[in-house]
């Protein structure tokens, strides 16, 4: 009776093995045979498989989430890295051409294409971290112009990483996309490259503003100045770019859904 004792339980699962094996015990010892200390052993063993069965599958589960989130950091940082260097060279390519319509700094680029894709894929934190490296690629090995660190800061770290604030549709694009709702992806994407192109005009407008006045035409505003200066290569960047991301997405959409 000993040996019921410890194999009683409220599982259900206990109950149905205990009832089985003490039903089986408890004829063994009916009958007059001796009760061999191994057949205790193997009731409370038999009561208590499913634990080590549970807890051998939650230790398994645990090692294959860990391997998945370890797979997924190093995608999220060769990316970051890919579509950075990517972003640079589309910039520097524009800057080669449009240097001489905007000295100052700025061109008609598609270089937020990448940031834009990044922070759709992987949310606020991966296109901001993009544009954060563009902005310190630019300033470390590009054609920067800097007068000052505060408009340093301003027209290359700051402008480019409020960029990547897009994501901040990067879900509803992806719930879009997985209910096959084109018009409603499309028009997050489109907000989005709206919003983190505005946010960029602001830092170069409040730049232009303070830090290059001295350019206005004598009789012009500093500040019509620099809205038209800045307004001139952000407005067509915002609508090339937004196009392109969405003929990006368009050609591989499973590539938009599976990552937060």
């Amino acid at each position: 009776m000993a040996a019921e004792s410890e194999c009683s339980s409220s599982d259900p699962m206990n109950l149905l093995v205990n009832a089985s094996v003490g039903m089986w015990f408890a004829d063994i010892s009916i009958s007059g045979n001796p009760q061999p200390p191994w057949i205790a052993f193997f009731c409370i063993l038999s009561s208590r498989w499913h634990h080590f069965v549970g807890y051998g599958s939650k230790v398994y589960l645990k090692k294959g989430e860990t391997k998945m989130k370890q797979r997924s950091n190093t995608l999220f940082i060769v990316e970051i890295a890919v579509f950075t260097a990517l972003a640079y060279l589309l910039d520097l390519a524009s800057g080669f051409i449009f240097s001489r319509i905007w000295p100052q700094g700025g061109s008609v680029s598609i270089a937020m294409v990448p940031i834009f894709l990044m922070a759709y894929r992987w949310g606020i934190k991966g296109g901001v971290l993009t544009g954060f490296l563009l902005g310190l690629l630019q300033l470390v090995i590009g054609f920067s112009t800097v007068v000052h660190p505060v408009q340093g800061f301003l027209d290359y770290f700051l402008a480019f990483s409020t960029v990547g604030l897009a994501g901040v549709f990067a879900r509803g694009i992806k719930n879009a996309l997985q209910a096959n709702q084109k018009s409603k992806w499309m028009t997050y994407a489109v907000l989005g490259a709206f919003i983190g192109s505005l946010l960029r005009f602001i830092c170069h407008f409040i730049s232009g503003f303070v830090f290059f006045g001295s350019y206005a035409p004598k009789g012009q505003p500093v500040a019509l100045y620099s809205f038209i200066y800045n307004g001139t290569y952000m407005l067509p960047s915002f609508i090339i770019s937004a196009v392109l991301v969405i003929l990006v997405i368009s050609a591989a959409p499973k590539k938009m859904v599976n990552y937060q």
